[in-house]
């Protein structure tokens, strides 16, 4: 399995694993804060929900991510940021600003997140 298939993490796992660690005494990580999640396969269909994934991961995520979607021939991608407070979503907005390879970006639309997602347009 390459970079491509592995390229990202499985946060939501490594949440789910801590929280349950905290109801199994058997299985706990005895405050092993420098675990890390093991890589798995993730599609790159030109959609990428951040939720799954802890906030220090994003920065080198999203640019990966937008990276991946051009071998592919994927130009249009939607990043579901969420709505929240909008740290994150400018945090994915500064990103897409210096890559190379974003045309351009706004606000999903009605359809596709609202303001709680970025719409990307690649140059080929």
């Amino acid at each position: 399995m390459g970079k491509t298939e592995c390229l990202l993490l499985a946060e939501s796992r490594w949440m789910e694993s801590k929280n349950s660690d905290l109801n199994d005494d058997d299985d706990a990580l005895d405050g092993d804060d420098d675990w890390e999640p093991e890589p798995v396969e993730l599609p790159i269909d030109g959609v990428l929900d951040l939720h799954t994934f802890h906030p220090k991961h994003i920065k080198e995520l999203v640019p990966d991510y937008l990276d991946e979607c051009r071998i592919r021939g994927i130009l249009e991608v939607r990043i579901i940021h969420g709505k929240g407070t909008g740290t994150l979503r400018r945090i994915v907005q500064s990103i897409l600003e210096k890559h190379p390879a974003v045309k351009s970006f706004r606000l999903g639309g009605h359809g596709s997140g609202g303001w709680g997602a970025t719409q990307v347009d690649l140059l080929p």
